[in-house]
């Protein structure tokens, strides 16, 4: 990975079969080989480059030899671009009360019709390289913080052991496979994951298990503790997050690739990203503000008034949910190239800070001026 540093940040290049990206990127999340209410056209014109999808998921429906049998992914969605596979290892925290893990595996209720299901390291292997995806994910244990040292350990050692086994089932040469470090928010539990893993040697290296109940602190002192570990060759990957201010920050301690589903569901409840901060577009105030979400913005929501958009939501139109996500991605596409062309001219930490300050001035949620 080709890489430009400034003040911890870095810009570089990712080359996948599917085409190079430029870092720092952010993925759009289509769990179901779909990024909801987002056709892949409209996907493009966000500026959206990789996407993610999620192999638990597209096992259960429509499992992963029907897309196996469509040429992959790609072909199946029609997504000309590189894509990523999550394990399903963030299921076993987001579907716990459904989830019993023993060393073995995961062993799932299925949400959709009680079935068991059972999901090893190697038949997440099997998945993923049936679905066929640019970047795979290695199976990790994940779980909710806070928890105690001794279950945060427990994960982690478990990750690890499960790395191992994802390394040695992983058989696809044209599919890059990724580590993911666990450890929660303790500094030496984090060391040593990031350490054993790189011994046992991967493509990438994710963080995983933050964005889980930590807090944005926590989090960024996770950061701050764990990144000087990992490879400066390799490309590094925070799992889950999401908000612009986190991605900020992340960005500034060299993080290269993000992913979260904020974008699209805030779009679908009328909240709306700008670079002055957030707008709540059912609030009384937009009825017959007559400019667009966001002066400058070419997206297909800002042909549109904002008193157009918040009758859509009112109206309960779905016009309404779809446009505002438009919205969204593009936001995240336009923060992303404004990082790494901070990074490359040198200007990042002047462009961090100014945009900490004007992402601040969002619209707080008031009950008098809502009335949907």
């Amino acid at each position: 990975m080709e890489r430009v540093t400034a003040s911890g940040a870095r810009a570089g290049a990712l080359t996948t079969p599917h085409g190079a990206l430029e870092t720092p990127f952010f993925m759009p999340v289509a769990t179901q080989a779909t990024v909801k209410g987002v056709d892949v056209g409209r996907l493009r014109d966000t500026g959206a480059r990789m996407v993610l999808a999620n192999a638990y998921h597209l096992h259960l429906r429509p499992g992963e030899d029907q897309v196996a049998v469509r040429g992959g992914l790609q072909a199946f969605m029609g997504w000309d671009g590189p894509m990523l596979t999550d394990s399903g290892g963030f299921q076993v925290f987001s579907l716990a009360k459904q989830v019993r893990v023993t060393e073995e595996a995961a062993h799932f209720q299925s949400h959709l019709d009680g079935s068991a299901i059972e999901l090893s390291p190697e038949r997440s292997m099997q998945i993923q390289e049936r679905l066929g995806a640019d970047i795979a994910m290695q199976l990790d244990h994940v779980v909710a913080l806070p928890s105690s040292r001794e279950k945060v350990d427990d994960a982690m050692q478990r990750s690890l052991r499960w790395a191992v086994r994802c390394r040695d089932a992983h058989q696809r040469q044209d599919q890059a496979l990724f580590g993911i470090v666990q450890g929660g928010l303790e500094e030496d539990l984090r060391f040593k994951s990031a350490e054993k893993l790189i011994d046992i040697g991967f493509d990438g290296y994710a963080i995983g298990g933050l964005s889980v109940g930590e807090g944005p602190h926590a989090m960024y002192a996770t950061l701050r503790s764990v990144m000087p570990v990992l490879p400066l060759q390799k490309p590094r990957y925070l799992m889950g997050v999401g908000r612009p201010q986190d991605i900020l920050e992340a960005v500034s301690q060299g993080v290269d690739m993000f992913d979260c589903v904020l974008p699209t569901r805030c779009g679908r409840n009328a909240l709306a990203y700008t670079l002055n901060g957030t707008i709540r577009l059912r609030n009384a105030r937009h009825s017959l503000e007559e400019g667009p979400i966001e002066e400058g913005c070419l997206c297909a929501a800002c042909r549109h008034s904002r008193s157009y958009l918040r009758h859509l939501f009112l109206a309960n139109e779905m016009l309404g949910p779809i446009l505002v996500s438009i919205h969204n991605l593009t936001f995240y596409s336009r923060l992303m190239g404004l990082l790494r062309e901070a990074i490359i001219e040198n200007r990042f930490d002047e462009v961090k800070q100014n945009l900490e300050r004007s992402l601040s001035g969002g619209e707080p949620l008031s009950s008098a001026e809502n009335d949907a």
